[in-house]
């Protein structure tokens, strides 16, 4: 296996989850840094992928919202993407929802248009048109626990 996807309960796995997204979402997609890293940092579940070194390759974040369960945040190196990564992340991120949240609970996303594929084979559906967040087009998907 060339990655591993855990909780990053750690100030170290933390850091090492926000050091991969901003390489990814604020170096390589443009977004502004501060609209990266908002208020809901301590509130979310985080999650890291880590390569066989422990370096990160990709990260995941979930919350709580007054609509429900918010994924968001997903990232995958560059070199690291078409190998699982994705599939890894979104399954860790749902198996830790559902030992935490009760059935039939919302969960939704806002999910770049590369990634809407992937999160419709975990069942998400889109609802709505295209929007642009940041810069880059998204549509929003949900789904019920």
């Amino acid at each position: 296996m060339t990655h591993r996807v855990i909780p990053a309960t750690s100030e170290e796995l933390r850091k090492k989850a926000f050091a991969i997204r901003e390489e990814v979402f604020v170096v390589e997609q443009q977004v502004a840094f501060e609209e990266e890293f908002d208020e809901f940092e301590d509130e979310s579940y985080h999650f890291v992928a880590l390569d066989k070194n422990d370096d990160p390759v990709g990260s995941a974040r979930w919350r709580y919202t007054d609509k429900g369960i918010k994924l968001e945040r997903f990232t995958a190196k560059k070199s690291m993407r078409g190998k699982g990564l994705g599939t890894a992340l979104v399954k860790a991120v749902l198996d830790d929802i559902e030992e935490k949240a009760e059935k039939g609970t919302y969960l939704y996303m806002h999910a770049q248009l590369p990634a809407v594929p992937l999160y419709l084979k975990f069942g998400f559906q889109t609802k709505g048109d295209q929007f642009d967040e940041c810069g880059i087009i998204h549509y929003l998907m949900w789904r019920e626990l």
